[in-house]
């Protein structure tokens, strides 16, 4: 499929609050509170969109119609009386305002919410239809229990949201009765689907906008390999009750957030579900963001540099046909469709204290890549090129999505993938992986959807109590999350998830031939030496060589040990060993995504900057 120019939407920012319980669940706190209050308290919130998402049942969006309806009916008939006939046209007044969406937050196997939101036009009937077909009992239809029973899986779930046209939202995923929560012991398998399921549009978290080590956002941006797919974090109130109640302490709590108290704005060409909708099921993430009262105007491609390259994002400042320039940026689509997917920025430089150059003639750039990309790249990605704006200038951004047709080649034989925040031609294992991932593709395509992932009957586990907002961190053997600062037993710990590990080496004639695995995504790649090695690899083999261990110079912790911290293109990384089984591994050039659980305590503290030890 050839590169398709993507029109820059136009539209404004709407706010949202897709995450709204109304009297319809039998946990609201204010039980006088009627629908017309909550309409009042979204419009001095500033609401555009809203969604009535009570626990296993539409009774609250239902009631809130009946009543409407009813006003309605004795209106035609004459007998309103004047505060009846004023209470309807204030219903009108604020649904001509704010557009209300009816939805649910399904209680899943387990225990886990998801959220379902639909078009005003889907029938009531419809979607209790959908909640029974999700084994939610008829009685409980009308209750708004939060616990169900034998529901309905996850996955299942997801689903069944997605098929019926619905907007499939995870929600609080990094709290109590999120996906993402502590206190089961799942597989890694399991929770990778749980949070990547092709069915599931966003993620809701209660960390929105915190880019910390740890934040739900930076754990989903796509640059670890179990989590490939880079998610859309939303936030919304789960508002309970109209107004905040504050804690003891006067300090406004996530477990009683009133009306529009989390706000995620969304850029839209139109306030509608259809205009919704379609962001979700988009990849264009710079068209969400969370909502605050000091919000002000984001340049997401500054924003994108300040983070800098990396597995999922590179920068080229001119792609101008001299010095392979062009090349460059087509080696980097090729590089991007064989790993994660990712986004190329082109007219601006990776240093974020130069000036973006732009582009003078973008729409001629454009069709220069269109016509590259279609002409050298086989099988031609699904790529999206648009036209953006960083401080007055114009940047051309390409949007390529991880491909399903691997492996991907440039004049037919030159393989390129991504590693870290190089793009890099693939060496033989690689392209041996990559074939081997193209025929998993294809086959899942042909086949079913596989039976949803039961691991455990609801009376093998325990939900975990609401706590307070935690902090994800990348998974230890089972690919479970902890919170922050949780140590695991040392003999659970598993490797890190980034950098690179020598296994084996062997002497054949003059040079030595190592054999290395790639941590993020544990290949195995054979033969490499110094001289074809690249630069990650050869960093290690060098340090191997040149500089090997001393153990008595490793900052121990347990059977894990910090040998040297460093600095590499403004970004710390790591050398780490660790004794296990009477042998001693090491880890070379592990990036700070890619350390879990006790490795942790050897991090470098947040906005430190040190030089290298050891």
């Amino acid at each position: 499929m050839a590169a398709k120019r993507k029109a820059r939407v136009q539209g404004n920012w709407y706010r949202v609050d897709l995450h709204l319980h109304t009297p319809g669940s039998s946990d609201y706190q204010e039980h006088d509170v009627t629908y017309i209050d909550i309409l009042h308290k979204a419009e001095s919130r500033g609401l555009d969109i809203i969604a009535f998402t009570d626990h296993n049942t539409i009774a609250g969006y239902a009631g809130m119609w009946q009543e409407i309806e009813g006003l309605a009916y004795l209106q035609r008939l004459g007998r309103a009386e004047p505060d009846e006939l004023r209470r309807l046209s204030e219903y009108r007044r604020l649904l001509d305002k704010i557009l209300v969406l009816p939805g649910f937050e399904f209680t899943a196997t387990f225990g886990f919410h998801v959220l379902g939101i639909f078009s005003p036009q889907t029938p009531i009937r419809q979607l209790e239809h959908l909640l029974l077909t999700l084994h939610v009992p008829p009685e409980a239809l009308d209750k708004g229990n939060s616990e169900v029973g034998a529901s309905s899986d996850v996955l299942t779930a997801y689903q069944v949201i997605d098929e019926n046209g619905g907007i499939c939202i995870a929600a609080h995923v990094n709290s109590a009765h999120g996906v993402a929560m502590r206190g089961f012991d799942f597989g890694g398998q399991t929770k990778i689907a749980f949070t990547q399921d092709r069915h599931l549009h966003a993620l809701e978290a209660t960390d929105l906008g915190r880019r910390v080590r740890g934040s739900t956002q930076r754990f989903f941006d796509g640059t670890k390999a179990e989590y490939p797919r880079q998610m859309r974090i939303v936030q919304g109130s789960d508002a309970h009750r109209l107004n905040a109640l504050p804690d003891k302490t006067g300090k406004q709590t996530s477990a009683n957030l009133g009306v529009g108290d989390r706000v995620t704005e969304v850029l839209l060409p139109e306030r509608s579900f259809e205009a919704l909708h379609e962001l979700f099921l988009g990849s264009d993430f710079s068209r969400s963001r969370p909502y605050t009262a000091k919000a002000v105007e984001v340049d997401y491609i500054q924003a994108a540099r300040d983070e800098g390259p990396s597995l999922i994002q590179s920068f080229h400042e001119t792609m101008s046909g001299h010095g392979g320039r062009l090349y460059n940026v087509i080696a980097d689509v090729c590089a991007f469709a064989n790993t994660n997917g990712g986004t190329i920025y082109v007219g601006i430089s990776p240093d974020k204290k130069k000036e973006p150059t732009g582009i003078e003639n973008p729409q001629e750039a454009i069709d220069l890549l269109q016509q590259e990309i279609s002409t050298t790249m086989t099988p031609n990605p699904d790529v999206d090129i648009d036209v953006q704006e960083s401080q007055a200038k114009t940047i051309i951004r390409i949007q390529v999505p991880s491909g399903a047709e691997r492996p991907y080649a440039i004049n037919g034989n030159k393989i390129y993938v991504r590693d870290g925040t190089e793009t890099t031609l693939a060496v033989r294992d690689e392209i041996v992986n990559l074939v081997r991932q193209g025929l998993n593709m294809s086959q899942e395509r042909l086949s079913e959807r596989p039976t949803p992932v039961q691991t455990q009957t609801p009376a093998e586990i325990t939900l975990a109590a609401p706590s307070s907002e935690l902090t994800l961190e990348p998974a230890t053997n089972g690919g479970s999350y902890s919170p922050s600062g949780e140590a695991d037993g040392q003999h659970e710990i598993g490797p890190p998830r980034a950098g690179v590990e020598i296994v084996e080496v062997e002497q054949k004639g003059k040079a030595k031939h190592y054999t290395l695995r790639d941590l993020r995504n544990g290949n195995v790649v054979k033969n490499v030496t110094r001289s074809s090695a690249r630069r990650l690899w050869h960093y290690a083999l060098t340090q191997a060589e040149s500089n090997p261990v001393r153990l008595d110079k490793v900052q121990w912790m347990g059977e894990i040990g910090l040998w040297r911290r460093y600095r590499k293109g403004g970004e710390t990384r790591y050398d780490l060993v660790q004794r296990e089984d009477g042998k001693m591994r090491t880890y070379y050039g592990v990036t700070e995504n890619g350390i879990h659980g006790p490795w942790q305590a050897f991090l470098e503290p947040e906005g430190e900057v040190n030089g290298d030890v050891n």
